[in-house]
């Protein structure tokens, strides 16, 4: 993409480095500043100290800017200075008129020091702009939440990102030093890649565009067999892998420094920790009502923008809660869910139900098997890595149907993380009585599991509780297990395990209760591996910005303090948050069991709707060197005949295939649209 494409009629030079004209001149800069918000699609480039910035890798960044046009097209443009070149696509949320990046701010007496290009929302910033003006004298020269991420910056150093509270991937350079700051939001809602070679460091909101720049860093090519297997069990690549071996992704909750010429230095800077406070006696309605608060709190801080709000909606509890307390904010919310034309693959009338209680407009989007299909190239494309969650694909849908409506979306990712949702969670209760074997009777049972024949009742429970928390849980996956990686993967390793990824994790939670253990794996795997990843890819997809009100740290920290009873019983997950929304949620929804957007994956691979797409991938495909796709042939022959249930896998496997197609192969194209999406709703 051109410069030439922005809707932007001027970005300008500014001291120290030059922005690029929209028609492709340069003009002078004005100094003139306006709010700033919004969601971007970033990339840069920092050169090593053999090489520096030249017109032809400016070109290059701005070319790579194409493929990340759905994450900003109100604003197109790069800058640069000898060292660094940014470029940003940026959808306006608020003010697009003076809104543009890289953001320019530095104090009174070297007010061009810093450059920043700035992927999220900050949600309070209106106070930190406050608390710097108050404290340091700090001058602003616009409303926006931009300058007070460099200011906190300038004034607080590298610990200013545990001040912010919103969504974040962000790149400030500081041109005094000489030095690159990256940082990432606490829980992963935005996305941060890198990727060192010998001619520099290469930084971005989304992998395909540092694939563009390979050769600008001179980064390899190669796939990482070990992220393969990790995500064939896991159904996603977990962080900081990627399938190439060259690049990574900023962790969650970690900033990182880059000197010109060396690798990223990275710092985790969010530890989260579970310091649970009993209830004391005739206190749970104070904990209920502290937890209703500083929800409440966290949605108003959310609903900050200068356009159309709305929000998703299943049947559910989390994203009802979201959209009941959204409305107090804007009486005229459009609240949207999907769902499939199948009994038991579809929550449309609880939703529908849920929106007419708390008086929301709402809108369905219904998803068919042929649409399905036809989308599935598309929709791997913008995923930049596999994941094999289903449930992304009516997201993919729901959030096209939401953008003809609105540009900003609340939805409930988190909350079963936060509170304890999810029915696994269970499990310890269910395995307790495993805890008062001796060690040789556990495994005996385990053993005594393992003889018994797939679907025997019973089977499952021996086999769990044969085994260690450690051992036995890694998320909410449950896909492959070692004899069925072993027949369909080429380099299958046994020692590349689930265990690799959940080892460092389980480590710093030994003394933890073992469902808060669980919750802690959670925010480091499922939550940022397959959730957030699903969300913001399929919204920002459709140029939309999605805004989890659960996933603030004012909220972490009050759910981090609800005992293991309030969170989990023998009857219900989430109990302490059903009690705080008494009189919030509708009752119909209150105490519903979670079912989210379920996919008939299971029943269209095996009928017409896709199993003639599954033959047709596997055979196209060029993995055999990686998969042995006989093997895969003999599993969804069985399923179709219906003498297993291989869905989950099969499904792993087919957009595995799709992605190497599209970014290994070169020979699937997606058709990508342009955006074309009205600037203001």
């Amino acid at each position: 993409m051109s410069t030439s494409t922005s809707i932007a009629n001027s970005l300008y030079w500014s001291r120290g480095g030059r922005r690029r004209h929209a028609g492709g001149a340069d003009s002078p800069w004005d100094g003139g500043w306006g709010k700033m918000g919004g969601m971007c699609g970033l990339l840069g480039f920092l050169a090593s100290d053999t090489a520096g910035v030249t017109g032809d890798s400016v070109a290059k960044v701005d070319a790579a800017m194409h493929c990340l046009r759905h994450r900003g097209p109100d604003e197109h443009g790069t800058w640069h200075d000898d060292r660094l070149i940014f470029g940003f696509n940026r959808l306006s949320i608020i003010d697009i008129e003076n809104s543009h990046q890289p953001l320019r701010w530095g104090p009174p007496e070297s007010p061009q020091r810093y450059a920043l290009v700035f992927n999220g929302e900050i949600y309070n910033y209106v106070e930190l702009r406050a608390q710097l003006r108050s404290e340091f004298g700090a001058v602003f020269h616009t409303e926006g939440d931009g300058e007070a991420i460099v200011a906190a910056f300038h004034y607080w150093g590298a610990g200013a990102v545990r001040r912010l509270r919103g969504m974040f991937g962000f790149a400030i350079w500081d041109t005094e030093r000489g030095e690159l700051f990256l940082a990432r939001d606490p829980f992963g809602i935005k996305p941060l890649f890198m990727a060192t070679g010998p001619g520099g460091t290469l930084f971005g909101s989304e992998k395909k565009s540092l694939l563009e720049l390979a050769d600008l860093a001179g980064l390899s090519d190669a796939l990482d067999p070990r992220a393969l297997e990790h995500y064939t069990v896991l159904q996603y690549v977990p962080e900081p892998e990627t399938l190439h071996v060259d690049i990574r992704r900023l962790e969650s909750g970690c900033s990182a420094t880059v000197r010109p010429g060396k690798a990223p230095n990275v710092t985790r800077y969010f530890t989260p920790t579970f310091p649970v406070r009993p209830f004391e006696p005739n206190g749970a309605a104070r904990r209920y009502r502290e937890i209703a608060e500083v929800l409440e709190d966290s949605v108003a801080k959310h609903m900050r923008a200068d356009v159309t709000v709305g929000s998703f909606l299943s049947g559910g509890i989390d994203s009802t809660a979201i959209a009941a307390l959204a409305i107090r904010h804007n009486p005229n919310l459009i609240t949207f869910t999907t769902g499939f034309e199948r009994d038991g693959y579809s929550e449309v009338d609880v939703a529908a139900e849920s929106a007419a209680a708390i008086g929301a407009r709402h809108i369905v989007k219904v998803v068919g098997p042929q649409e399905f299909a036809e989308a599935i190239p598309e929709i791997v494309w913008y995923l930049d890595d596999p994941v094999a969650d289903p449930a992304l694909v009516p997201l993919y849908f729901v959030a096209k149907e939401a953008r003809k409506h609105v540009k900003v979306v609340l939805s409930g990712e988190g909350a079963d993380e936060l509170f304890g949702g999810y029915t696994i969670y269970r499990e310890p209760l269910s395995l307790k009585p495993f805890d008062y074997l001796p060690g040789s009777m556990r495994r005996a049972a385990g053993k005594l599991g393992d003889t018994l024949p797939d679907g025997r009742r019973g089977k499952s429970l021996l086999q769990r509780g044969s085994l260690t928390l450690e051992q036995r849980y890694y998320g909410n996956a449950r896909s492959f297990n070692d004899a069925q990686l072993r027949s369909v993967l080429r380099e299958f390793r046994p020692e590349w395990t689930h265990q690799d990824v959940t080892a460092p994790i389980y480590a710093q939670s030994r003394d933890w209760d073992p469902v808060t253990r669980m919750q802690h794996l959670d925010l480091f795997t499922w939550l940022r591996g397959d959730i957030l990843v699903k969300a913001d890819k399929m919204t920002m997809a459709n140029s939309l910005e999605l805004r989890v009100p659960f996933l603030d740290p004012e909220v972490f920290e009050v759910a981090a303090q609800v005992p293991l009873d309030q969170k989990i019983t023998r009857d219900t997950t989430k109990y302490a948050l059903r009690q705080a929304l008494e009189g919030i949620v509708p009752a119909h929804v209150l105490h519903r069991a979670k079912l989210g957007f379920p996919v008939p994956l299971r029943h269209w691979l095996r009928g017409t709707e896709l199993y003639d797409w599954a033959q047709q991938t596997i055979a196209e495909s060029q993995t055999d060197h990686l998969l042995d796709k006989g093997a895969i042939k003999g599993m969804l022959h069985d399923h179709r005949e219906g003498r297993a249930d291989h869905s989950r896998r099969l499904w792993t496997l087919l957009v595995f295939m799709v992605w190497h197609g599209i970014f290994v192969e070169n020979r699937i194209t997606p058709a990508i649209k342009e955006p074309a999406y009205p600037v203001s709703l």
